[in-house]
């Protein structure tokens, strides 16, 4: 009983995690009802520059280590958020609107410059990051098996909650919000209705990936690294679970996420972890082919 609690412990801030990033993509593929791999990239990206940027402030600069994770965490939100941007603005806006199968290679082109450019700025080093916040926080005080997690965890966790409780809060109450909704369900009567397609399409994508290079910077901190290859690995997982919940509506792709993670850390615990990623996405595939609904994208 206390493995299996452990269990269900350690898979609420994976739940959090996936639930995060699937909320940030939705927001982004609701405009353009595109598959985009770029949202992976961001991610790992915004992740490699945090890393990058505190081992400079930390052997470069001599800081403490509290400022050296603050010039790291300035860093990867300056350039996740510019890169998006850019990627947003010159990429993917003059695609978007059209064939489904440019974005996703313009997407593809975009995810190995991104990863290129960390490696290169690393000098192909894999850095990382000390161990911090990880004081035990027990909940179940077993003496042979106690349930625990660590504060870095609860942390995440908490960021992460909030993080959606409170975009999906702006999303469904704010003239953004409602301008996003109008582009998302009709983009040509919202442009009727003088709502401009494009410029809410580049605010989105500058949200998503806000929300990318956030969530980067809880993973590393928690994971201490982020790998180079991460960015189609979480590129391709991000765009299936969004879908599970509904890659169109934030909340529910954030709910479909987490349930996904949740399965995962469960199958990590019960199963063999070599099948894993291959459980996980025969179980998308069957999920969305059962569910799937026909209907036309314009």
């Amino acid at each position: 009983m206390a493995y299996f609690l452990q269990q269900i412990a350690n898979a609420v801030p994976v739940a959090a995690l996936y639930a995060a990033l699937a909320f940030g993509y939705a927001i982004a593929f609701a405009v353009t009802r595109r598959a985009d791999l770029t949202y992976g990239a961001l991610f790992a990206f915004a992740g490699q520059t945090f890393v990058l940027f505190a081992d400079f402030g930390w052997d470069r600069l001599w800081l403490v280590l509290p400022a050296a994770l603050g010039v790291g965490a300035v860093a990867a939100l300056t350039f996740g958020l510019g890169a998006g941007l850019v990627v947003g603005r010159y990429v993917m806006r003059p695609l978007a609107f059209s064939s489904a199968n440019a974005v996703v290679v313009a997407s593809l082109g975009t995810l190995i410059v991104l990863m290129e450019t960390a490696r290169l700025a690393s000098d192909t080093r894999s850095l990382w990051l000390p161990p911090f916040l990880n004081e035990v926080i027990v909940f179940w005080p077993d003496p042979e098996f106690p349930v625990t997690l660590t504060m870095v965890q609860l942390l995440n966790t908490g960021l992460m909650a909030v993080l959606v409780a409170g975009g999906h809060w702006l999303l469904t109450h704010s003239y953004v919000g409602r301008y996003w909704r109008a582009v998302s369900e009709d983009r040509e009567a919202a442009a009727l209705c003088g709502v401009d397609p494009s410029t809410v399409y580049i605010l989105a994508y500058g949200v998503a990936s806000l929300v990318a290079a956030f969530c980067g910077i809880l993973a590393a901190s928690y994971y201490g690294n982020m790998d180079f290859g991460m960015g189609l690995s979480f590129g391709v997982k991000v765009l299936f679970i969004a879908a599970i919940g509904g890659q169109t509506a934030p909340l529910y792709a954030a709910l479909g996420a987490a349930g996904v993670g949740l399965l995962e850390t469960l199958w990590s615990a019960y199963g063999p972890i070599l099948w894993r990623d291959f459980a996980i996405f025969g179980f998308l595939v069957v999920v969305l082919v059962v569910t799937r609904r026909e209907k036309v994208i314009p």
